[in-house]
């Protein structure tokens, strides 16, 4: 039973002993007392003042005084402005603390929903490597996903790949044109940079296109329509959808290049998914339901031909659905893959994990589907989360200056060799073990610093600043765990086992906050799983991080003459790890034994 729960269920008994009244738990509202004030829990008794018929000062004092006198968990009690503060003894905080101990998986709800989400993340296009958008849209949507599966819900972790479309035939033309037939061997590159290189290729010869055209007379937006290498890819993309065997081939070579790609990088990252959809495999299904839609009076058609949803009843304005050649756009394979999914699976949620610069995609996307009579449009949301910029600001992939995931990566494990080194942090590891450290601590350090931050906020990314073994930073915490292991080992060394149990003493109040923050750990993961967000996680374990430091510097624990203390640090110490290190798994940050 939490804090939460015990006190509230003693405030009922005091109230209907003091004032003849049965309320319910929603009639109690409960919050953290506040640093200056005494207390560990504050009771608002304000909504007791019409059963009490007395000021709030005094209703407070009469509940505190029943509590004091009647609870054994409550030790002390103040009124501040008819704020009752209760502080809660310390043999409940020891109670709490060997209950913990004894959760194998404490902070994971036990009992299962029954709730079943889909959660799609990645969604990369197959004409350019992961960059550092990608970073945080995989981080964000797997660590969301363990932190829903660790709130009691069946999670299927999706990926949409968006394998076909005129951005696809771009990097397809610009092959074809200025490759000579090169491939990712011949040239020694990896897969999806290769692509990627063509598609940025692309772009170049597209502008000198558009720049030859206006210097013969035509209007720029004349030229950006009629760049004979655009119209090249446009007729590309109508070949591929006609099934045209050599560019189908084509498509299909150049996509399993990044494919691999992809392959690598997640693999590094830690990312993994449950089931991958390919929108070259969906985008007919939202073409049919787009067409049945027509015939059904649903959506309409302009005489050129195109398909188009009239959504100014929502406040909105005209969305189109089919192009006047029949191909078909975002919003097409969208409404296929969800009709798809949930007939496939029996979920209750679909959440898609994209950048907010789509907010209005997928509020249109749930409005069509709606439209079409899809009882399950509701069940959509659209999970969105800020750009990642860096100190030279915004990065454009079809220019070419965009961070690519891989460098990204390369550079903090180099980071983390260098300063590692320059602290002598790993003297006396073979070279073996210090570049696993070195792996873990720059991920960790990448992972923390992108999902400590609130996923809608928009947010600078500083490689250097995230490797800092101070601060609010992944090595901090990591290295915490690390010192708290080191303990741990010394202790078994010397013989010393550590097992929750009957242990009196009392605890000093750095010891009961160090337990109240490890108690936090179920209602923080559910705070997190409600509001989508391991930003959450992430400053809760900065904060138990730290808590522990402050404590460790104060007092002794293996040197702790009285044995039934040093027992007491040592239990609260193991605690403490396996909290930083469940918090910190959910977010996908491993954490080392040694630093």
């Amino acid at each position: 039973m939490t804090i939460e729960k015990m006190l509230t269920r003693q405030v009922l008994e005091a109230v209907k002993a003091c004032y003849g009244v049965e309320l319910t738990a929603k009639d109690i509202q409960l919050q953290e007392t506040r640093k200056e004030f005494a207390g560990d829990l504050t009771v608002v008794v304000f909504p007791f003042t019409r059963y009490s018929r007395k000021s709030p000062e005094e209703t407070a004092k009469e509940l505190g005084e029943y509590l004091k006198q009647n609870i054994e968990e409550v030790k002390e009690y103040n009124v501040i402005k008819g704020f009752l503060n209760v502080t809660i003894s310390s043999a409940y905080w020891l109670e709490v603390l060997n209950e913990v101990a004894e959760e194998k998986r404490f902070g994971y709800l036990k009992e299962k929903s029954g709730k079943t989400i889909m959660i799609e993340y990645s969604s990369p296009n197959t004409n350019k490597p992961l960059h550092l958008g990608h970073i945080r849209n995989n981080l964000l949507g797997w660590s969301v996903s363990e932190i829903q599966k660790a709130n009691g819900h069946e999670v299927i972790m999706a990926n949409l790949v968006n394998d076909r479309g005129i951005h696809i035939c771009k990097s397809m033309i610009a092959w074809k044109k200025f490759a000579n037939g090169a491939t990712p061997e011949s040239t020694g590159t990896k897969g999806d940079h290769f692509v990627g290189d063509y598609y940025v290729r692309f772009d170049k010869e597209y502008k000198a296109q558009i720049k030859e055209l206006v210097g013969k007379g035509m209007s720029e937006e004349e030229a950006k329509k009629n760049a004979p290498i655009l119209l090249e890819a446009q007729e590309m993309l109508r070949r591929w959808e006609a099934g045209d065997d050599e560019t189908v081939a084509l498509w299909r070579m150049m996509n399993d290049w990044v494919l691999k790609g992809f392959d690598e990088t997640y693999q590094l990252m830690g990312i993994s998914f449950d089931k991958i959809y390919f929108e070259s495999e969906t985008y007919k299904k939202g073409r049919d339901l787009v067409l049945k839609g027509l015939a059904d009076g649903v959506l309409y058609q302009k005489e050129t031909g195109s398909i188009w949803a009239d959504l100014t009843g929502d406040g909105l304005d005209h969305k189109l659905l089919l192009r006047d050649d029949g191909t078909s756009v975002y919003m097409t394979q969208d409404i296929g893959t969800a009709y798809d999914r949930f007939n496939e699976f029996n979920i209750d949620q679909e959440i898609y994990v994209v950048g907010n610069e789509q907010n209005y995609h997928f509020q249109v996307l749930s409005l069509i589907c709606k439209k079409l009579g899809f009882e399950w449009a509701d069940k959509i949301k659209h999970l969105s989360y800020g750009m990642v910029e860096l100190p030279e600001g915004k990065m454009k992939s079809r220019e070419g200056t965009v961070v690519d995931a891989d460098d990204l990566i390369a550079e903090m494990i180099h980071t983390a060799r260098v300063t590692s080194e320059e602290l002598g942090k790993l003297e006396g590891y073979s070279r073996e073990e210090a570049e696993e450290v070195y792996r873990k601590v720059a991920l960790g350090a990448l992972k923390y610093f992108i999902l400590k931050v609130d996923p809608k906020k928009t947010m600078m990314f500083n490689p250097k600043e995230s490797i800092d073994f101070n601060g609010n930073t992944g090595p901090f915490i990591q290295y915490t765990y690390t010192r708290i292991k080191s303990v741990l080992r010394k202790a078994a060394e010397a013989g010393i086992t550590v097992e929750p149990g009957d242990i009196h003493t009392p605890l000093t109040e750095k010891e009961q906050n160090l337990i109240k923050l490890i108690a936090k750990l179920p209602s923080v993961v559910k705070e997190a799983g409600d509001n989508y967000s391991p930003a959450v996680l992430g400053n809760y374990a900065y904060e138990l991080a730290k808590e522990f430091n402050q404590f460790y510097h104060d007092y002794s624990i293996l040197k702790e003459d009285n044995v039934a203390v040093r027992n007491i640090r040592l239990l609260l110490a193991r605690q403490c790890s396996e909290a930083i290190k469940s918090a910190m798994g959910m977010l996908g940050i491993e954490m080392p034994e040694r630093m």
